[in-house]
């Protein structure tokens, strides 16, 4: 019998939300066939050692060093087995189905290629599960404002989805994929260090004719993306490459021009009034200082001419 889900996730110093995930996959899916691969980029927490300990049935994959998101996980759909792939964040906990939920509605839906869940804060809120591609309007305007606007062009958290819809992309912390997808399309593209890696994949899905859909009946509660006063510099520096890689590859020159210009305004407008904040605060509000070292950070590596291993290493999966 073909062996039906192959569920990968990825790990990088991130041992007690790792076993954590790994229990909710052995304690939620039912039956026998499926697989989960682990691939641990480099940890020195000693999750490996703790993955082999508490769960002896899982495939580990070893990595000297950080490879990032996409190049961890191309590791894993060169050996996996299933049907379908499921990308899971190790910061991801399943609830009861969920990934059947997902499955179960790609094989009911034979031209659906990708499908993803509702994610929840630790407090069962909901996170933004639906990306669009990115565009000059979403990279430059408020995301929030958008959805809220425009509804129907950006769908997201703030309406209430009660039916699977189709969408542009959904947000990598957990995705399935159908393996003959992957086949026709290829695996992720590993210039993507582990931002808009999903996107990038959704939208070579879409222009290949698979169709991407986000299901609200299957749920995932997701730990990273409640975490939104912590901010992490180097993953935020992170962001901003991959947004230049992603119109690199997609966009037109002008495209280009018009979304580096338009941010580089945006960081030193930030840039200003946040010193500013700081000034009239006297430096006593942390979000203010943290801010201004985001923005600060941010010109730095502009004039070191955006160095793609800034950030390499250093930040984690668990800030997607």
């Amino acid at each position: 019998m073909p062996m039906d889900m192959s569920i990968i996730i990825i790990s990088w110093n991130a041992q007690e939300m790792l076993l954590k995930c790994l229990g909710s996959v052995y304690g939620t899916v039912v039956g026998d066939n499926f697989e989960v691969w682990v691939v641990d980029n480099g940890s020195t927490d000693g999750s490996p050692e703790a993955v082999k300990k508490n769960f002896p049935d899982v495939k580990l994959i070893e990595n000297d060093v950080n490879l990032g998101f996409a190049g961890a996980v191309n590791l894993a759909l060169k050996r996996a087995a299933g049907r379908h792939i499921v990308l899971l964040n190790s910061d991801t906990v399943l609830t009861s189905g969920s990934l059947e939920t997902l499955t179960r509605f790609m094989d009911e839906n034979p031209d659906v290629g990708v499908c993803g869940p509702q994610l929840l804060n630790v407090d069962g809120t909901k996170q933004n599960s639906i990306a669009n591609i990115p565009t000059l309007a979403t990279e430059l305007l408020n995301k929030s404002l958008l959805r809220r606007l425009f509804p129907e062009s950006y769908p997201g958290k703030e309406h209430n989805i009660e039916e699977p819809v189709e969408v542009e992309s959904v947000i990598g912390a957990c995705m399935a994929v159908r393996k003959e997808t992957i086949d026709g399309v290829g695996p992720l593209d590993e210039r993507f260090f582990f931002f808009l890696e999903e996107t990038d994949w959704c939208k070579r899905m879409r222009e290949g004719g698979w169709r991407v859909f986000f299901h609200p009946g299957a749920e995932v509660y997701h730990a990273g993306g409640g975490s939104a006063e912590r901010v992490n510099t180097r993953a935020r520096v992170e962001y901003w490459r991959s947004r230049y890689e992603f119109f690199e590859k997609h966009g037109s020159a002008p495209e280009r021009m018009a979304l580096r210009g338009g941010l580089l305004v945006k960081l030193f407008l930030g840039t200003f009034l946040s010193l500013l904040h700081n000034v009239v605060t006297l430096f006593t509000s942390v979000t203010a200082r943290r801010r201004l070292k985001l923005y600060s950070t941010l010109i730095g590596w502009h004039l070191a001419g955006c160095p793609a291993a800034w950030g390499l290493g250093t930040a984690s999966q668990e800030d997607r």
